[in-house]
C-alpha cells in the first residue's frame, strides 16, 4: 500500500485538556479521505499537527514520506491547503492574489485555467472582498491547487455553494483524483462525504470512534442513511443545539 499520509499514536494536550488521544490514521495515495466530527472533536488540531504548524506531544507523522516538522520547506511545494478564510490585503484583486500565490512555488499550476474550471474566470479583475461567499470559497480552493500539489487539505470544502456549484466542485475533484491527487477533507455535509470519500475517520473528543468506509459506518449502526450513522457515531445525536 502506498501511503500519502500516516499518523501513529498522535496525542496533544492543551493544559490538562486532551485534544487528541493516540490517534492513528493512514491515507492511501490517489484517494479522498474524510476527517469528521463535531466542532471541538480535534479535527483542526489533527490537521495543524500534520502540516507541522502545531507540535504534537507524542506520536509520529509522515506526510508524503517526510516529517512535516523537519521538512516543511520541501513539503510546502507539494502540499496545498484551503482554509475557510484567507489572510489577504483588503483591496487585493483575484488575479493579484493568484499571481502572488503562484510566485511561492517552483512549478505552479495555471491559475487562470483553475479559475475558469471553478467558475470564477470572469472575476479575476475583481477585488476579493467584492466576491460572494460562494465565489470566495471557490477562490480558496483554487489557491490550494495553485502549487499543483500531490496532497491537498480542504477544510469545509463547499460551504456557501449552491447545489449545482457543489456538484461541479465534486466533479472537478474526482477528475483531479484520477490524475493522482490525494485529497484530505473535513466536511459537515454528509452527502458530500458519501459522494467523495473513499475512507473516513470520525473523531469524538479527540479519539477515533470509527475508521472505514461510509458503507461500513451505515452497516455498523444499522442505518440506511449515512447522516444517521454519523450522528450516532460522533455522539452528536441528541446534543443540544
Amino acid at each position: 500500500m502506498q501511503e500519502a499520509l500516516k499518523v501513529e499514536r498522535l496525542s496533544k494536550l492543551y493544559g490538562d485538556q486532551l485534544a487528541l488521544d493516540n490517534l492513528n490514521l493512514c491515507v492511501r495515495k490517489n484517494t479522498v479521505f474524510g476527517l469528521l466530527g463535531a466542532n471541538g472533536a480535534g479535527k483542526s488540531t489533527t490537521i495543524e499537527c500534520m502540516l507541522g504548524t502545531r507540535k504534537a506531544d507524542s506520536g509520529t507523522i509522515s506526510v508524503l514520506g517526510r516529517d512535516p516538522k523537519k521538512d516543511r520547506r520541501n513539503l510546502f511545494q507539494e502540499v496545498g491547503v484551503q482554509f475557510q478564510e484567507g489572510d489577504y490585503q483588503p483591496e487585493i484583486k483575484v488575479s493579484e492574489l493568484c499571481e502572488e500565490t503562484a510566485c511561492l512555488y517552483k512549478s505552479p499550476a495555471d491559475w487562470k485555467s483553475l479559475c475558469e474550471q471553478f467558475g470564477i474566470g470572469n472575476k479575476v479583475s475583481r477585488a476579493v472582498k467584492s466576491l460572494s461567499g460562494g465565489e470566495r470559497q471557490r477562490l480558496f480552493i483554487v489557491l490550494a491547487l495553485i502549487p499543483d500539489p500531490r496532497l491537498v487539505f480542504l477544510d469545509e470544502l463547499t460551504t456557501g455553494l449552491d447545489a449545482k456549484a457543489r456538484r461541479d466542485v465534486w466533479k472537478i475533484l474526482e477528475g483531479l483524483k484520477s490524475k493522482g491527487l490525494t485529497i484530505f477533507l473535513t466536511s459537515h455535509f454528509m452527502d458530500e462525504v458519501e459522494a467523495l470519500c473513499d475512507e473516513i475517520c470520525i473523531l469524538k473528543k479527540g479519539r477515533a470512534v470509527f475508521y472505514g468506509t461510509v458503507a461500513q459506518a451505515k452497516e455498523q449502526c444499522g442505518c440506511g442513511k449515512f447522516e444517521d450513522a454519523y450522528l450516532v457515531l460522533s455522539g452528536e445525536e441528541g446534543m443540544d443545539e
